[in-house]
């Protein structure tokens, strides 16, 4: 109608995903999973831990460019729970403190740069670049302003976390602060099961042990003898 004015406002849409999967091999995605899972049951009574694997960071309202999908990310300070993206400005503006990058052969040393820049622009306390092929692990942790890589990671205990890390012969040892080694699920599951059969064995050499109690009191009732008296 003339004489009046309309206007529309348009909300921001903050994708939920950047198109590109979360690993490019099945090594880089194993070590995903193991970190993300690990550090999810170390801080699995926090409820003020929230603990992330492939999930879109946006650390500024209204800019949708400017975002990333750290390979693993734990915020502290912030609850638990399913979010569609780490939207910054949503999260009393905490950014998270602690990033892991899998190292794939795809990843460009350029690339890495960039990840390396955002992190340090956008308030990460402490940075983990691991490739698994070649078994290298990188640690870059803030003072003042900026990121700075630490000399000598192969022993390195996170001020964050609390968990250590060494570098062993061809592999990388996650250890949470009693000493215990992050897990894959297939290796939980593996313990697990031998667990449970170790536990079948005790209670099966408790029953037989129970039953040939019960024999030797039953033959001593049919020779006279009380057994209770012999306690």
């Amino acid at each position: 109608m003339r004489g009046m004015n309309f206007t529309t406002t348009r909300e921001t849409v903050y994708p939920d995903s950047d198109g590109k999967p979360m690993a490019d091999n099945t090594l880089q995605f194993r070590w995903i999973v193991t970190l993300q899972g690990g550090l999810d049951a170390l801080f699995r009574d926090d409820p003020n831990v929230f603990v992330a694997g492939d999930l879109l960071w946006y650390p500024v309202e209204g800019e949708v460019a400017t975002r990333m999908a750290p390979d693993v990310m734990v915020v502290f300070g912030r609850p638990k729970g399913d979010r569609r993206s780490y939207q910054q400005w949503k999260e009393d503006n905490v950014a998270p403190q602690v990033v892991f990058e899998v190292i794939s052969p795809g990843n460009s040393l350029s690339e890495m740069v960039k990840k390396l820049r955002f992190y340090e622009r956008h308030g990460v306390e402490e940075l983990y670049t691991y490739d698994p092929e070649l078994n290298q692990l990188e640690v870059w942790v803030r003072k003042g302003e900026s990121l700075q890589e630490v000399d000598a990671p192969d022993k390195w205990a996170s001020p964050r976390l609390g968990v250590r890390f060494e570098i062993a012969p061809g592999d990388l040892r996650v250890l949470y602060p009693d000493g215990r080694p992050f897990l894959s699920f297939v290796e939980l599951f593996r313990r697990a099961e031998e667990e449970r059969k170790r536990a079948e064995e005790e209670r099966r050499r408790a029953d037989e042990a129970h039953q040939r109690a019960e024999r030797l009191a039953q033959r001593l009732r049919s020779l006279g003898v009380d057994p209770a008296k012999l306690e």
